[in-house]
């Protein structure tokens, strides 16, 4: 079980994670939040009808990160090579879902980390060097959320586009900078893969 999860009776997954992996875990998520921004109940006026018909923002992000994990719905299959009519009419399309989508998109995505979160502090209340964690099948599926964001926030600082640049990934040498963040996106896809066979029916 060690680095991997693996099925649980009635539709859950287990994982053995010891101490320093719960803390690299836990602290990626912490920053998946952050970087994620609060939702608008807590900015928000305290009225749950309005801010339940609160509008998302219609631009996409400035940050990489963010656009990501946000990307505009529709890019068209043309692509750059679209004329500046289809182009903008694309645009248009993808303000339009952003605007009525974001908000619900982020609420989840906050959702899913937190959920990370308070099972490592639950494992960890429990005992400090780690331990085997046993998750439900809903919460497998926040699990499951929440790795493919942070794979997707570490995979554009590293710049990886497609496969050949995961490729590349595991031919740096020891002394790049990169290396750690490296070993963290491949360590979380290992998790992540895992996750997804155990959760197949």
């Amino acid at each position: 079980m060690p680095g991997h999860f693996e099925p649980l009776t009635g539709g859950g997954a287990a994982v053995a994670l010891d101490d320093v992996e719960i803390s690299i875990i836990r602290s990626l998520a912490v920053q998946l939040l952050e970087l994620i921004g609060p939702g608008p109940a807590e900015n928000g006026s305290g009225d749950p009808l309005a801010e339940l018909f609160a509008e998302g923002p219609s631009e996409p992000p400035s940050d990489p990160v963010l656009r990501r994990l946000f990307p505009d719905a529709y890019s068209g299959p043309g692509g750059e090579s679209a004329s500046p009519g289809e182009a903008e009419e694309q645009r248009a399309y993808s303000a339009e879902f952003r605007r009525f989508t974001e908000n619900d998109l982020r609420a989840r995505k906050r959702e899913n980390a937190l959920a990370v979160i308070r099972s490592l502090d639950a494992l960890t209340s429990e005992n400090k060097e780690g331990g085997v964690l046993e998750l439900s099948r809903g919460e497998s599926e926040q699990w499951l959320g929440a790795l493919n964001d942070l794979r997707l926030a570490i995979g554009s600082r590293l710049e990886v586009v497609d496969e050949d640049d995961t490729d590349h990934l595991y031919g740096l040498p020891d002394e790049d900078p990169r290396k750690p963040m490296v070993m963290a996106y491949l360590w979380l896809g290992g998790l992540q893969e895992t996750l997804i066979t155990t959760l197949m029916p």
